[in-house]
C-alpha cells in the first residue's frame, strides 16, 4: 500500500487544517490508518488512529477535542481536521497504516512521505 500525505501548510496559533491520506489501492477492514508527527529534535509521536472496518478512533490525550480523524471508504482516504493548533503541534505529519493495533511506529507497515504543518505563535 502506498500512501500520499497532503494538506499541511502555515497556520496561525489557534487555527485550523485539515489533512488528507489517500492509499493507492483499497485499504481493507483489518487495517489501522494513523496519523504520527515529528517535530524538530523530537520523536515521531503517535496522533489519532482509525480502524477501518469499524470506524474505532483513538487520540493521543494532547489532541482529544481539538483533531478528529475520518475515513472515506470509497476514496481509500483518510483525513485529520486539526483545530485549536499549537505552535508547539508544528511537525512533519505522517500517515501509515497496518494491522496491528498500537501507537509505535513498528506497529505499522506502510508509511507516507509527510506533510510540513507550521504553526506560528
Amino acid at each position: 500500500v502506498q500512501l500520499q500525505a497532503s494538506g499541511g501548510g502555515l497556520v496561525q496559533a489557534g487555527g485550523s487544517l485539515r489533512l488528507a491520506c489517500a492509499a493507492s489501492q483499497r485499504i481493507y477492514s483489518s487495517y489501522i490508518v494513523a496519523w504520527f508527527r515529528q517535530g524538530p529534535g523530537k520523536e515521531r509521536e503517535f496522533v489519532a488512529a482509525v480502524r477501518w472496518g469499524s470506524g474505532i478512533r483513538y487520540y493521543e490525550d494532547s489532541v482529544r477535542g481539538r483533531f478528529a480523524i475520518s475515513k472515506d471508504g470509497p476514496k481509500n482516504t483518510v483525513y485529520l481536521q486539526m483545530n485549536s493548533l499549537k505552535p508547539d503541534e508544528a511537525a512533519v505529519y505522517y500517515c501509515a497504516a497496518g494491522t496491528q493495533n498500537g501507537t509505535t511506529q513498528q506497529d505499522y507497515n506502510y508509511w507516507g512521505r509527510g506533510t510540513l504543518v507550521t504553526v506560528s505563535s
